[in-house]
């Protein structure tokens, strides 16, 4: 069953060595990615999964100890996800992001795994995803990782698309109410011309959630660089 869930964006700028000279602009969104982790800690679970938007060649389990580099973001820093023996396919940016989360954060609670998913994948499909994810252990809790739009400016990666606002306005909504029929209403093909890379993530999350009763708090929210970024805490 989920009992814990944190939300947060997966820009590699968000790693200061990353970011450089810009990293104080994230810092807002940094600590209330701490404070959303430091809250999985708290409420103990059996095991952790680490969810976010697949890569080319990227999509399906990473298991622990799965190692992840930034040195196609021009620094040489690597990360591995939770612990467990070396191997396995490279994680995707996005996990690798939640993998530098969590060794911040001195994770050392339950065993994690990591889950990418393709972002052409039907909500049904995530939300059955998420409903195996949570009847796995006794005592399950998600890192959910995923953006909103890259349409909110002009300067954005996809440049700017009115519907951009609106889009953002209804993730975050939901995302802070944990209204899961909500989430699982964000259309996919809107997504897609968005660039909204965390609509499948949190489509994962909301199945996962179903019947588990959880309250949402919406820490963070904005969207620098005309990228939408939510961080969130479902308890």
């Amino acid at each position: 069953m989920l009992v814990a869930a944190a939300v947060t964006p997966c820009p590699p700028l968000l790693l200061p060595d990353v970011a450089t000279g810009a990293a104080p602009e994230l810092d807002a969104a940094r600590a209330a990615c701490a404070d959303a982790v430091g809250l999985l800690a708290a409420a103990r679970p059996d095991r952790l999964y680490v969810v976010g938007p697949a890569g080319e060649g990227a999509q399906g389990v990473h298991p622990a100890g799965a190692r992840g580099s930034f040195a196609g973001f021009g620094v040489d820093l690597d990360v591995r996800l939770g612990e467990g023996p070396d191997g396995g396919r490279p994680l995707p940016a996005s996990l690798a992001v939640g993998a530098w989360l969590l060794t911040r954060a001195d994770w050392a609670g339950a065993p994690v795994e990591g889950l990418a998913v393709a972002d052409s994948t039907a909500a049904a499909d995530c939300a059955a995803t998420g409903r195996d994810l949570a009847a796995s252990a006794e005592r399950v809790a998600l890192l959910v990782l995923g953006d909103g739009s890259a349409c909110r400016t002009v300067k954005a990666p996809g440049y700017l698309d009115e519907r951009a606002a609106g889009f953002d306005a209804a993730a975050a909504r939901a995302l802070g109410t944990a209204d899961t029929a909500a989430l699982l209403a964000l259309d996919a093909g809107l997504a897609t011309e968005l660039r909204a890379a965390g609509r499948a993530p949190w489509q994962v999350l909301a199945g996962a959630a179903e019947g588990a009763g959880l309250d949402g708090r919406l820490l963070f929210e904005d969207a620098p660089y005309g990228v939408g970024y939510f961080v969130a805490a479902w308890s």
